[in-house]
């Protein structure tokens, strides 16, 4: 059939890559092409257009944004650790002191809570991280085991292709046999018709 391509690469089988020489070939010929390639303005028309802000989330264009923009980059706000007084036009305003006092309080109501979760893993850290370690060995093992059967499936899987691989390379080989005998077998028979008309002119 015109056309036509014939798959005989067997990977199980093929030989000779290894071989002085072939590598450097195999270079000169991929350079070769490239020299003679000559692309067209449109050569990339019918791919669809390139996606570059695909995997951008909002945090990522804002840096990207602030980087084009050269601007420094936001040191961490202590605000919230700030105990600011009242403004200068209500330091006799009670209401105003009463703010201040409650930011006070809420900011020591804070550093409470972080003080006791600090207290806490000191006392119950070393166990929690115990157990927490505990639980990702298992999960490796686990993991392990699954990547083990993987292998042994795939490992099955490929078998019959190497088989069939081996079943095909012999075939090839028979072949190649008897296509060397047939080649010599005409070669004798050319020779002895072109001695045979020799010898007919002769006489």
């Amino acid at each position: 059939m015109a056309g036509e391509v014939i798959v005989d690469a067997l990977p199980y089988i093929d030989q000779g890559y290894d071989e002085p020489g072939i590598r450097e070939a195999a270079i000169s010929m991929v350079e070769d092409e490239k020299r003679r390639y000559r692309p067209s303005k449109n050569y990339l028309e019918h791919l669809p257009p390139l996606n570059v802000s695909a995997f951008e989330t909002e945090m990522m264009r804002t840096e990207f944004d602030r980087l084009q923009q050269r601007l420094p980059m936001e040191t961490m706000s202590m605000k919230r650790y700030e105990l600011p007084p009242p403004p200068a036009g209500k330091l006799t305003d009670m209401s105003a002191w009463n703010e201040c006092l409650e930011n006070s309080m809420a900011q020591l109501e804070h550093q409470a809570t972080r003080i006791t979760n600090l207290e806490l893993m000191t006392d119950y850290g070393t166990e929690a991280w115990k157990s927490y370690l505990e639980v990702l060995v298992k999960c490796v093992a686990a993991a392990q085991t699954q990547v083990a059967k993987f292998e042994k499936t795939n490992s099955r899987s490929k078998f019959p292709t190497k088989k069939c691989a081996d079943a095909s390379w012999r075939k090839i080989k028979r072949f190649r046999s008897q296509l060397g005998r047939i080649g010599e077998q005409e070669l004798r028979d050319r020779i002895g018709m072109r001695s045979l008309g020799k010898t007919n002119k002769s006489i």
